[in-house]
């Protein structure tokens, strides 16, 4: 997530606005649960749209790229609890419950989770920690809540086994069918190479077999391009520059116009 505030570091968090925000990319190292307090929390990867209000819950998996709208309802500030699942955690839950997953995980990467009463009783127990920030909360102390959450999201669905646990390296994916389906993440090329299971100098040696050119390259070009569809399909370019992976729309005209002559808004026209 990004910038949320810390109530215990590196575990527990608050992400709290006031009005609509919505980030540009997020780059989702670890396994993440997500508690809806107020508002509504729009979830966008590759390959799954999520919306969630209040009382809703979500697992979000680890090593992914998503986009996230947080929207205030009902005269409510939007507000989330969001917990860090971190994989060295993970690992002591498993090995405490001799838990041994015998299959790799192969299901969505982001799961909603169904609300009955022991989660809803575990929600409840965590919004004082919310409100009392200032508290001296030791880091064991939240260590112990994360570990009373998965033991319940694995009551409510054993099934997440695999999810939680599958410690395997990421696996060296289709470099072209994930580059063509996430070039409009902003994250830098490292993240990328991570995210295809590749090693930075092998990821690069990768990209210029399948594209033919150097990473960056690629990406600018293949924004660039995407920006032009977008703009001939009647949409504005301040509309759509952050979504392609633009630091500012000063830089996107700035592009767009060396690319092709023109700046955005001289080719709408």
């Amino acid at each position: 997530m990004i910038n949320p505030h810390e109530i215990i570091p590196g575990v527990l968090f608050n992400s709290y606005h006031a009005s609509v925000r919505k980030d540009k990319v997020c780059f989702l190292e670890h396994d993440t649960l997500v508690l809806q307090v107020s508002g509504q929390f729009d979830f966008e990867s590759a390959t799954q749209k999520i919306s969630m209000q209040k009382g809703g819950m979500i697992l979000i998996g680890k090593n992914q790229l998503a986009q996230l709208t947080k929207t205030p309802l009902g005269g409510e500030d939007y507000q989330t609890i969001i917990i860090c699942l971190k994989e060295d955690l993970l690992r002591s839950i498993a090995l405490e419950q001799k838990i041994e997953p015998q299959e790799k995980y192969a299901g969505p990467r982001n799961v909603l989770i169904p609300a009955n009463d022991f989660l809803h009783g575990y929600f409840q127990s965590v919004i004082p920690y919310v409100h009392n920030p200032a508290q001296a909360i030791t880091a064991e102390m939240g260590i112990l809540k994360v570990k009373e959450g998965v033991k319940l999201l694995l009551h409510t669905m054993p099934e997440l086994s695999r999810f939680l646990f599958d410690f395997s390296e990421p696996h060296k994916i289709d470099l072209e069918r994930f580059m063509t389906s996430n070039f409009h993440f902003n994250i830098p090329v490292e993240k990328f190479a991570q995210l295809t299971g590749r090693s930075l100098a092998a990821f690069k040696r990768d990209f210029r077999k399948t594209f033919g050119a150097a990473p960056r390259q690629w990406l600018q070009e293949r924004r660039l391009a995407e920006a032009r569809h977008l703009i001939e399909k009647h949409q504005k370019p301040s509309a759509i520059y952050l979504d392609l992976g633009f630091e500012s729309l000063s830089h996107f005209s700035h592009a767009f116009k060396k690319k092709f002559g023109k700046t955005p808004t001289e080719w709408a026209a």
